[in-house]
């Protein structure tokens, strides 16, 4: 794929956001977040915070290049290097449902997860699929997390949404993994937004805080928007997401050398006739790019958006934007994808066909970057001589043994023939209506019975 950066273009843009926070800053709008950068020698004045070259490029050497977050059953995945993780739409408020926007529920949050936990090809459950709004906001963190561990002894996403809720999720990790396991090995990851244009608040800070003292991972990640909180020049942009996100990093570092931590682009443009948020937009494809180059030239992981789309529904506008972003995403070298499933109408609404047709998109993406496979039994030599001119393959030996390996199986594409087609004459959507509830049929539960209990418990008598 095409770089979006030159080498030059690069260190402009490096030299740029070093120039922010050395001479403009950024605020923490929490004190003891400011208490670990005044005890590292970093100049504070009130809320704002101002970084050195060298403050930023020597913090950054401590963040691990690569690094795992441990599942259960073997289901750990690495971050970093040439690896790809995908995890479902984050954050909804709202569930598309025939057609309308309805509030999300706690039952659609338990499908989601059962949908990302059995996922053939989504690596992590994810955190926020959507917000359960019939649950209390005091004790959602703690549903969400129990469903998660629940669902899926993959990886899940740790809650961000504030002291309190950091602590509780790192408690109900400890009581599945145990104790010292977690104080030793990550378990999970955490969101940690800015708050544009250079600003972090008070209830990210403080989820930062917990997560990096517990030696847990964290994407710091700025989502600025081209045009209203962020300048309308892509460069620019870049440059204020890049200021933002250097220094959610080197926090992390300052708190607990060695924290794993992931560079998190998740910036887009404004539609300028409307004023709202733009994913599905080619610069937001641009700027994903950009960022991975960064993220590659600091030597840190990065996230970076999937299946991302504006559209309100899940039609073809949903199909191709987020095709197109989905691929540019893993062919730019993002290691940590989010919103690889699910997500509509610019992070505001989850949608159950588009998760189904998502993940086979998903899958898809994962086999182009598997790549091809040259060596003296795929290149079939002798084969082919065998065969010679005008014979088949069909019946060989060689296509029984390699065709599930090499060809990606397709679930919900239909490559049938048009007469058998006709016969139920099902749309993607039928088909991924379909597919859902056989994956939700099946009860699953991943819990010990008395860790069950422990986490209950727990959560009454928070």
């Amino acid at each position: 794929m095409q770089k979006m950066l030159s080498e030059v273009q690069l260190e402009q843009i490096h030299k740029s956001s070093v120039d922010i926070l050395t001479n403009t800053g950024i605020d923490f709008l929490y004190v003891p977040a400011l208490d670990y950068f005044q005890k590292a020698g970093f100049k504070v004045q009130g809320t704002r915070v101002f970084f050195t070259e060298e403050q930023i490029m020597r913090h950054l050497a401590a963040v691990p290049r690569e690094f795992t977050i441990y599942g259960r059953q073997g289901k750990d995945v690495i971050i970093g290097g040439d690896n790809i993780c995908l995890a479902p739409g984050y954050g909804a408020p709202f569930v598309m449902d025939d057609g309308k926007n309805r509030k999300a529920l706690l039952e659609d949050y338990k499908k989601f997860a059962q949908l990302a936990g059995s996922s053939p090809y989504l690596d992590v459950t994810g955190g926020v699929l959507v917000e359960p709004n019939d649950i209390p906001v005091n004790i959602r963190h703690m549903e969400m997390t129990y469903n998660l561990l629940k669902c899926s002894p993959k990886p899940f996403m740790g809650s961000a949404s504030g002291k309190e809720e950091a602590k509780d999720t790192i408690e109900i990790a400890k009581m599945v993994f145990g104790g010292e396991f977690v104080a030793q090995r990550p378990v999970m990851i955490s969101l940690i937004n800015s708050l544009t244009p250079l600003k972090y608040d008070e209830r990210m800070l403080a989820a930062l805080v917990e997560y990096a003292e517990a030696g847990q991972p964290v994407i710091t990640a700025s989502l600025a928007m081209a045009g209203s909180t962020s300048p309308v020049t892509l460069a620019g942009t870049i440059a204020v997401q890049n200021a933002e996100v250097l220094a959610g990093m080197v926090l992390t570092q300052v708190i607990n050398p060695g924290t794993p931590v992931v560079y998190g682009a998740a910036s887009s443009i404004t539609a300028m006739r409307y004023g709202s948020l733009s994913i599905g937009a080619p610069e937001s494809m641009m700027i994903i790019s950009a960022s991975a180059q960064l993220a590659k030239y600091y030597g840190v992981p990065v996230r970076g958006g999937g299946s991302l789309t504006d559209s309100k529904i899940p039609d073809n506008q949903a199909s191709y934007e987020a095709a197109a972003v989905m691929l540019g995403t893993a062919l730019s070298g993002i290691n940590f994808v989010l919103h690889a499933a699910g997500i509509l109408q610019y992070y505001n609404a989850m949608s159950y066909e588009k998760f189904m047709i998502d993940e086979e998109v998903c899958g898809m993406v994962k086999r182009i970057k598997k790549g091809i496979v040259v060596n003296e039994d795929t290149l079939a030599a002798d084969l082919i001589k065998q065969v010679g001119p005008g014979g088949e393959f069909l019946t060989s030996m060689h296509t029984f043994e390699h065709h599930r390996s090499e060809f990606f199986p397709a679930s919900l594409s239909d490559r049938s023939a048009y007469d058998v087609w006709g016969i139920e004459r099902h749309d993607t959507a039928a088909r991924a209506r379909i597919k859902m509830k056989e994956r939700l049929s099946e009860e699953v539960n991943f819990l010990d019975k008395d860790v069950e209990r422990a986490i209950r418990s727990y959560m009454e008598h928070k």
